[in-house]
């Protein structure tokens, strides 16, 4: 039988606001003891995720690529020396902290820390295969929506986080994920909006939607003389024999707002960049 080497692990916490203090696993840290290391240096090891949507999921901008570095920086620094090694640790434990947190280290024992290090990174960093109402609902559909515009290089060309109240009334809760304003043609100025909505998991977000948006389409009217098209984006196979969702999918119909799958989104973010001439 193979000896199990003494070990210890800790994670890193994604917390972008402190006020809600939410966060999202960003990496695991696995660190073998001096004592249990068969020859030479002890294993020290760095893992992030590789499935970054859990994280846009709790912060659409969170920087990935800065993330990107931070773990190749750690690994770095591990596998330098004894010394390297220390250095990061305090580094680590004292100057992370507001939206990055460390997590007190826990003992494992691993017959092979590489291996561990693996399993606990699918054990904490991977995205287990969830319905959307489980695994967020809404947030799914945004991701999968941003993906496809990012993957078109458009999104850093649009707008996001849009106040209906800007174009309403003072006090419209209401925000608008992101949008985009094709060059003005002969047929004057448009706005192209687009929602993420689960209609699995909150079919109400439909009737607030297609309550808010003809005083949104006035108000744009008004405010930039532009015409707004809204498209609301929804879950692949819905069940639209489910009264509740036929009647949210009839309202949006009844107020002119588009409604697309996530399975349509590589097309319309393909027409965005086409749009934009990108």
């Amino acid at each position: 039988m193979t000896e199990r080497r003494q070990c210890e692990f800790f994670l890193l916490h994604y917390v972008p606001d402190a006020v809600r203090d939410e966060f999202v696993n960003l990496g695991v840290v696995l660190l073998e003891s001096a004592a249990a290391a068969e020859a030479g240096m002890p294993f020290a090891g760095v893992r992030f995720t590789r499935d970054w949507r859990r994280v846009r999921c709790l912060d659409p901008d969170a920087d990935v690529e800065m993330f990107e570095a931070l773990e190749r920086e750690i690994r770095e620094r591990l596998t330098e020396n004894a010394a390297g090694r220390q250095w990061l640790l305090e580094k680590m434990r004292d100057s992370f902290s507001g939206s990055i947190r460390l997590t007190p280290a826990k003992a494992v024992l691993a017959e092979s820390p590489q291996a561990e290090l693996e399993s606990l990174a699918a054990l904490y960093l991977e995205r287990p295969r969830r319905t959307a109402r489980s695994a967020g609902g809404r947030q799914v559909v945004f991701a999968a929506m941003r993906e496809q515009f990012e993957q078109q290089g458009v999104w850093r060309f649009m707008r996001k986080n849009i106040a209906t109240a800007e174009y309403t009334h003072r006090g419209d809760p209401l925000r608008i994920d992101c949008a985009y304003s094709p060059p003005r043609n002969g047929n004057g100025s448009r706005i192209k909006l687009f929602q993420a909505v689960s209609l699995q998991a909150e079919v109400n977000a439909a009737k607030l939607l297609a309550f808010s948006f003809p005083q949104m389409r006035a108000g744009i009217r008004r405010v930039e003389d532009a015409e707004a098209h809204l498209t609301a984006v929804v879950e692949d196979d819905l069940d639209r024999r489910d009264d509740g969702i036929a009647f949210a999918l009839a309202t949006l119909e009844e107020q002119e707002i588009s409604v697309a799958t996530v399975a349509q989104m590589p097309l319309l973010a393909e027409r965005a960049r086409v749009e934009l001439r990108l």
